[in-house]
């Protein structure tokens, strides 16, 4: 058995920006980039023929919207723009350690996030106080799938080393994290089993 967690929601609490195409307009603009007038409508546009449960990347959906009014930016530039505007506080949930190192005493345990901003993850691991305590770190920016495909699941499986039925899954959202049962998984909400009692759970894992 493997046991992997959502981590947004589960094992940390953070505040998004509540207008994410402003922020990001502004520090594109504060890296000289001229922004459309229009940019709330770009940035609301879909710009990437992805197939169904794809991750694409926020700076790449960035860009895109960029390049639809005709402005040209420097990838590099986009990248770096988008993950300033995406560098939240961060607040680990009470017993989230306990939790986790409680599911590592049965087998490897990972993180298994949905998550378009490159560096977030990591970033946000360190402000908790959460690295070094994963064997793998799954993102849908990093395997390109979100949760619920059935391919976010197998690539979380795959980095533990243990196939899709072993693993279980400690989320907050039955329409995403509780995506794992379609591969013969198990399915733990935090929302009805608190995370002090996950120990618990995993220990009476038929």
């Amino acid at each position: 058995m493997a046991v992997t967690f959502d981590l947004f929601g589960t094992l940390v609490d953070v505040e998004y920006p509540t207008d994410p195409a402003e922020v990001v307009a502004r520090e594109l603009e504060s890296r000289d980039v001229a922004v459309p007038d229009d940019w709330h409508v770009a940035y609301g546009e879909r710009h990437a023929d992805a197939p169904e449960g794809a991750e694409v990347p926020l700076p790449a959906h960035v860009a895109a919207a960029l390049d639809s009014r005709g402005v040209a930016a420097p990838d590099n530039v986009v990248r770096h723009a988008v993950v300033a505007a995406f560098d939240p506080d961060v607040t680990r949930r009470e017993d989230a350690l306990e939790a986790v190192r409680a599911a590592a005493e049965g087998g490897p345990v990972g993180i298994c996030s949905n998550c378009a901003v490159p560096e977030l993850v990591p970033r946000t691991l360190i402000r908790a106080g959460l690295r070094g305590e994963f064997d793998a770190v799954t993102t849908s920016v990093g395997c390109g799938w979100r949760k619920p495909h059935p391919k976010a699941f197998e690539a979380a499986a795959e980095a533990l080393g243990v196939v899709p039925s072993a693993l279980v899954h400690v989320g907050d959202d039955p329409a995403t994290d509780g995506g794992i049962v379609d591969v013969g998984g198990r399915f733990l909400d935090v929302t009805e089993i608190p995370l002090d009692a996950i120990g618990g759970e995993l220990e009476a894992e038929p």
